[in-house]
């Protein structure tokens, strides 16, 4: 299975930006989907942004407009880009690279999953 790092994260103020970093291990052509999940205090975990392998992107409506996935191939890293954050925006992120891509826009199915990192946003 690829590997997955996950960096970036810690703490800011509401309305100031963070960008996560997720070092994958390997080639991810085994995986269609590579996204972000978050896990905020209390509730499940949910896809926040995906990418398929066609560079097709989703996003959560609570961060259209104000998060951005990316991906760069030659430093093999996977990005989300996170400006005007909110309190709301706290949580546990994980980066992920699993096998499928639905119509509705999400990472499914088996692969890889990163430890998580934490970000708190500051009221």
């Amino acid at each position: 299975q690829v590997q997955l790092v996950e960096s970036g994260g810690g703490s800011v103020q509401a309305g100031g930006a963070l960008r996560l970093s997720c070092a994958v291990s390997r080639s991810t052509d085994d995986y269609v989907c590579l996204g972000w999940f978050r896990q905020a205090p209390g509730k499940e975990r949910e896809t926040i942004a995906a990418r398929d392998s066609d560079g097709r992107t989703s996003y959560a409506d609570y961060v259209k407009g104000r998060f951005t996935i990316s991906k760069d191939n030659a430093k093999s890293s996977l990005y989300l880009q996170m400006n005007n954050l909110e309190t709301e925006d706290t949580g546990m992120y994980y980066c992920v690279a699993l096998r499928y891509w639905s119509s509705g826009g999400y990472c499914y199915g088996s692969g890889s999953w990163g430890q998580g990192i934490q970000v708190t946003v500051l009221s």
